[in-house]
């Protein structure tokens, strides 16, 4: 089944203003991420914007750009705006790649919608990885996923769940020297890729705000409330951070540079 990759692009960012037409290595951003996301057996990939300066030049190097409201609450909104302009089927794929992601494996893009394939009882399908540092368990802006055998979520949360009552006995321990996790449970961090089928997109815009999402501000919580299922498997590749701020941005500029001058 063929999917489509839509790439959020924002210009406004309170950390990092216009990052997706930051220069990389002589290329914006948002180029760095299309290619990646066109390295994926997406069979379309569409830059989804509410920026004319992001527009012009993602199609100056030919990317395609649909453009949305800038009024919309959520990521989850504006490829719903999409996917109702481009006409997509019910049952159709659509995977979102945000766009400060230069980095982005394509292995990820593809294994989010293969998932959405192999568990039709899934509307929604994202990605984790395993937590090895027990500081990160205790960090709200790490969020942490609980989901069964077959990889279907229970609940997404910035606090560290499943709390660890007998390992942990005298409360969080955040000052702790001897912090640690317990050796017979998994920690999973989440990993913000997510694949939707289209049905769910419809119908996720009708659905007001949960209270458990507004009091954890984390959207995927809407669909759970709502009672649809999220799929969540642990990334086939280790994922890079994206660019956040502009440490981040150097961070990036060097690496790819520096895999520039290795390949050139």
């Amino acid at each position: 089944m063929s999917f489509t990759v839509v790439i959020p692009a924002r210009y406004a960012s309170s950390r990092l203003p216009g990052k997706p037409l930051a220069v990389i290595a002589g290329k914006p951003m948002i180029q760095h991420v299309c290619e990646r996301a066109s390295e994926s057996r997406a069979d379309r990939v569409v830059v989804a914007t509410d920026d004319e300066r992001i527009q012009r030049v993602c199609e100056a190097f030919g990317a395609e750009v649909v453009m949305t409201s800038p009024n919309h609450a959520s990521g989850t909104d504006r490829l719903e705006e999409v996917a109702r302009k481009l006409g997509f089927e019910p049952d159709h794929r659509v995977v979102n790649v945000q766009g400060d992601e230069p980095l982005i494996p394509p292995e990820l893009i593809n294994q989010v919608a293969d998932n959405l394939e192999f568990f039709p009882e899934a509307a929604i399908a994202t990605l984790c990885e395993r937590i090895h540092d027990p500081e990160q368990v205790f960090n709200p802006n790490v969020v942490k996923v609980v989901f069964d055998h077959q990889g279907m979520a229970h609940y997404f949360s910035r606090a560290p769940i499943p709390w660890a009552r007998d390992h942990w006995q005298n409360g969080t321990p955040l000052n702790a020297v001897d912090v640690s996790l317990p050796d017979n449970m998994g920690y999973f961090r989440h990993i913000g890729i997510y694949g939707y089928r289209v049905s769910v997109l419809g119908q996720f815009v009708g659905w007001t705000p949960a209270p458990t999402e507004i009091t954890e501000s984390l959207e995927q919580l809407r669909a759970l409330y709502n009672g649809a299922r999220i799929h969540v498997d642990v990334a086939s590749v280790n994922p890079p951070a994206g660019v956040d701020t502009e440490s981040d941005l150097q961070r990036v500029r060097q690496w790819l540079e520096q895999e520039g001058e290795r390949h050139g």
